[in-house]
């Protein structure tokens, strides 16, 4: 018979939310037991990890940005030194103005205090060869991007030399959600956090968080540039040299598994309207963010059991949002203190009380 193994904390999924989860607990010391079968086709996988302050179809700071950005680099390198490993990259990026209007307004935008942390310079004019920037463009600090691939696998590695993972999907049938603590399987816990992504659950099927479809190519170039292009796409350059990443699409509509030529036509089109060095295509992935209604990531306890979390709901920003909202779901559950509401579990709470029992 096995003997019962006891630990402080489940964790069900690691990708970005769950690596970001665990490592904060194994930081604290915390015993903790990580379940995850690596998926080919999570957002967290084939994403290219880009983080950048500025963004959206308006060209605003991110939500949160001067706390974020200054806690993501610090977390990272930590990851990095613990793990002896490299995955983060900062970089510089471009975003070239698509009109005198907006080369104007951005002129105007970094006269003032709340851009000055962020950006690099402004050009007026065409500045960087084989880009496609006539009215020249928006230089921005604090981007890069994260090996996720290379930065889940060392935390992996952390968590099997420090705790317990199992490589196993996390079976509904196993696990015992209890007022005493949690069971799975032979093991017992004081407390359960999931970051599982789009895989629902019976304890958090009412809320909203819902699949968005992301496709990216790789491709290969003699062209050589240390800078990230973005406008329409990203193109973000590979640390190894000439394998460049491209993305990525957003469907809430296709449903359907595997790569579409449908992507990979868009990808390119958009690619060739921001730069014009020649290029091969080599790859093309796919996969699934798990989004919220309002855009915000949902952290918390659930409303009945106690003994029970979320982290989940990060959508296109996990690699920037992760690192700090971890912390701040740890510290709410280790010291009690306040979740930011934007978000906060407890704004979905009337969802749960009207869903079926």
């Amino acid at each position: 018979m096995t003997k019962s193994q006891d630990v402080d904390y489940i964790i069900i999924g690691q990708g970005l939310a769950g690596s970001a989860v665990a490592f904060q607990l194994l930081t604290m010391k915390k015993r903790i037991l990580v379940i995850d079968q690596p998926l080919n086709n999570t957002s967290s996988r084939i994403a290219a990890g880009l983080f950048n302050p500025i963004t959206g179809q308006r060209v605003v700071k991110t939500w949160m940005a001067d706390r974020l950005f200054p806690y993501l680099h610090e977390y990272y390198r930590g990851v990095e030194e613990v793990s002896g490993e490299k995955f983060l990259y900062p970089m510089q990026l471009y975003r070239p103005f698509g009109s005198f209007a907006e080369q104007n307004e951005w002129m105007a935008k970094s006269a003032g205090p709340e851009f000055e942390a962020y950006i690099e310079d402004i050009s007026t004019r065409a500045t960087y060869p084989n880009v496609n920037d006539v009215y020249g463009g928006l230089l921005v600090r604090q981007c890069g991007y994260l090996d996720t691939k290379c930065y889940i696998e060392s935390v992996r590695k952390l968590i099997a030399r420090e705790a317990i993972f199992l490589d196993e999907e996390a079976a509904e049938n196993d696990l015992s959600i209890l007022p005493e603590g949690i069971r799975y399987k032979h093991y017992h816990a004081g407390k359960i956090i999931f970051c599982n992504g789009t895989h629902r659950n019976k304890w958090f099927d009412w809320l909203p968080i819902r699949p968005l479809k992301g496709e990216t190519i790789r491709i290969l170039s003699s062209h050589q540039q240390e800078l990230i292009i973005n406008r329409g796409v990203y193109i973000v350059p590979a640390h190894d040299g000439g394998d460049w990443r491209v993305g990525a699409t957003y469907n809430l509509q296709d449903n359907n598994v595997g790569i579409s030529e449908d992507a990979r036509r868009e990808l390119v089109e958009k690619m060739k309207e921001l730069v014009n060095f020649p290029f091969n295509i080599v790859g093309q992935e796919w996969g699934l963010r798990p989004t919220t209604p309002d855009r915000r990531p949902i952290l918390g306890r659930h409303p009945e059991l106690r003994s029970c979390f979320i982290f989940n709901g990060m959508g296109t920003k996990g690699v920037s949002l992760t690192p700090f909202l971890s912390e701040m779901l740890i510290r709410s559950i280790e010291k009690g203190e306040a979740i930011n509401k934007e978000v906060d579990i407890e704004r979905y709470k009337l969802l749960y009380w009207s869903s079926p029992k």
